[in-house]
This record gives C-alpha cells, sequence and structure tokens, in this order.
C-alpha cells in the first residue's frame, strides 16, 4: 500500500507544534475526521501511551484505539491503531528551520484493513485521507499561527 504523504511549514516552534500535535483532546481541532479524542490512560505521554479517537469514516462515525509506538519530543511520533476495522499507521516529523523560529511537519499514513475494513480501506478511507490530510495540515499551521496556541 502506497503511504499517504504531506508537508506543510508553520511559522512556530518545534516544541510548540509537537506539543499541540501531541494533545490529543485537541485532535477535532485540526483533524477533520475527528469528532472527539481523549486519553485512555495517566500520566505523561509516551511509548504505550493510548487515546480513543472517534472519527467519521464516510457516512459511518467509528471509535477506535491508537497507541503511541514512538514519542521523540520535539522530533517524531508515531501512532497505530490496535483495534477496529480500520486500522491506521501515523508517522510524523517537525523539522527546525529558520534557527528554530519554524517548523516543516511532515505527516505519513498508512492503513490496515480488517473485516469489513479490508474493503473500506481503498474504496472510502484512502480517498477521504487522500483530500483530507492537506487541510488537516492547512488547519494545524492555521490554529498554531492564529490563535497563539
Amino acid at each position: 500500500m502506497a503511504i499517504i504523504r504531506e508537508s506543510i511549514d508553520v511559522d512556530r516552534r518545534p516544541e510548540e507544534v509537537y506539543q499541540y500535535v501531541m494533545d490529543a483532546p485537541r485532535m477535532p481541532e485540526w483533524q477533520l475526521s475527528a469528532v472527539s479524542a481523549e486519553r485512555l490512560d495517566e500520566g505523561p505521554v509516551g511509548v504505550g501511551s493510548k487515546v480513543r479517537v472517534t472519527r467519521h469514516i464516510g457516512r459511518r462515525v467509528m471509535p477506535m484505539t491508537m497507541e503511541v509506538t514512538e514519542y521523540d519530543p520535539p522530533h517524531s511520533w508515531g501512532m497505530r491503531g490496535v483495534d477496529g476495522p480500520v486500522r491506521a499507521q501515523v508517522h510524523g516529523e517537525v523539522e527546525p528551520y529558520d534557527e528554530g523560529r519554524r517548523s516543516h511537519v511532515t505527516i505519513d499514513i498508512d492503513f490496515e484493513g480488517h473485516g469489513m475494513g479490508k474493503v473500506m480501506v481503498p474504496l472510502v478511507v484512502r480517498p477521504q485521507v487522500r483530500k483530507e490530510l492537506p487541510r488537516n495540515e492547512q488547519l494545524l499551521k492555521d490554529r498554531l499561527e492564529h490563535t497563539g496556541e
């Protein structure tokens, strides 16, 4: 399967971008398909932390659990779906530039289908994410640059 990859430049420091991206309850602020997101465990975020994300996928609303698989602030993160018919694998990178005052953000997403997800991934999920990911990154940029979050 082909990984879906998008990048954008954000006029914020990498630490600020990383902190915002890894704040699970904020996912619906910058991810169009996210209806809600909540941490499922206590303590600081790290490898093994879990998040329950409810998303619009096609005409359905589907909850899914994501587990943090990589946590290297403020440089990179990784998450993978651990349940449900559609399981995403996400890798993100935040690269500093302009002497660390700005960030280049790259997000890669791939999917694995289970059960009905084997049909949903190529027919619904991939086309939706190909359209949505550039818009999500623009929302991330706008949110961080214009709201002072």
